[in-house]
């Protein structure tokens, strides 16, 4: 039995560089942070028992003779892709829901592909793990996905993600103080509006307008260097990195009219309204987490502002994806 355990992230900066239709050309940067809030995935070699060959458990249950029967599409996809074919038992489980605009699909197939890596006794680099899923999704699958999620969830920690020509993918550490990135965590909150949506369908539109909107995705990549400029200089507040939050915001919400809606309007405004800094809503848009920067006595005024909405704790955490669990047995 294998068990591995994925990272979500929440993306700061640089959302939209990182889809293929652009950075092939224009390049990327994309500056996030995984957070202690996980993906599971438990896999076994299912023993030869049953009236099936092959049982997957996530929201739905599966079972089914054959790797091409099996509906989940990562799944499916990374079990062809390894070859995998002897009878197979995957349970999911995560912290926090899915479609919530924390990279949670993305965490899902770079932990699937870890696990069935490490039945067939290999460990991948970060990086091969990084790029296979990328392949997975955005090749086997055909989502129109990004590049970002699946980079941060290989990786792990506070990182600047560059983007270029064909495959490529640069992850660079963000090294700043202990003092610097615990003022950071700190001044940071994660609120769930308590919509949920389909990114790829999103990010679909947001594609297809990507030529029309060069000038906005030019400047939400320069607001990412300024942000790493400001995080590097330590005689610069870490309250102007968040403040920057609502200038991406700002530009992002105005790519699309499905990025945002008046229920999250009102939400980041009230945010605001009550000492937050900066804000902006995390992932593809339509839904999901929203994210808050504001110095940390300002923090239950804002909470209770929006006493209605459900407010999660987080760290930063810099493994990345990991096997938690590896057993022949």
């Amino acid at each position: 039995m294998i068990i591995s355990r994925t990272p979500l992230r929440i993306s700061f900066f640089g959302g939209g560089t990182d889809y293929p239709v652009w950075y092939r050309e224009h390049g990327g940067a994309v500056i996030s942070a995984t957070i202690n809030k996980y993906s599971y995935i438990n896999v076994r070699k299912l023993p030869p028992f049953f009236g099936y060959k092959n049982r997957i458990r996530y929201y739905l249950n599966e079972e089914t003779q054959t790797i091409s029967e099996i509906q989940h599409p990562s799944v499916r996809e990374c079990a062809r892709y390894l070859n995998i074919n002897n009878g197979l038992e995957v349970v999911h489980s995560a912290d926090l829901p899915a479609q919530s605009g924390l990279g949670s699909s993305s965490s899902f197939t770079v932990g699937m592909l870890h696990a069935f890596h490490a039945l067939q006794n290999h460990m991948p680099t970060k990086r091969e793990l990084a790029l296979e899923a990328v392949y997975i999704e955005q090749e086997k699958i055909g989502e129109a996905v990004g590049s970002q999620d699946q980079a941060a969830a290989a990786f792990g920690g506070l990182n600047l993600i560059r983007f270029g020509d064909g495959q490529g993918l640069e992850v660079d550490p963000i090294a700043i103080s202990r003092e610097r990135l615990n003022l950071l965590q700190d001044n940071l909150l994660l609120v769930f509006t308590g919509f949920s949506r389909v990114a790829a369908d999103l990010a679909k539109i947001q594609i297809s307008v990507t030529n029309k909107k060069k000038k906005e995705l030019q400047n939400i990549m320069g607001l990412s260097h300024q942000a790493l400029s400001i995080l590097n200089n330590p005689n610069e507040s870490v309250d102007e990195f968040g403040k920057l939050l609502s200038d991406h915001w700002s530009i992002k919400r105005g790519l699309t009219q499905q990025i945002s809606s008046p229920k999250i309007d009102e939400i980041y405004e009230i945010g605001l309204k009550n000492g937050a800094l900066g804000g902006k809503l995390l992932g593809a848009g339509g839904g999901g987490f929203m994210l808050f920067y504001a110095r940390k006595e300002m923090h239950q005024v804002i909470q209770s502002a929006l006493d209605e909405r459900m407010f999660v704790p987080f760290r930063f955490e810099f493994t990345g994806s990991k096997i938690v669990y590896f057993s022949h047995d």
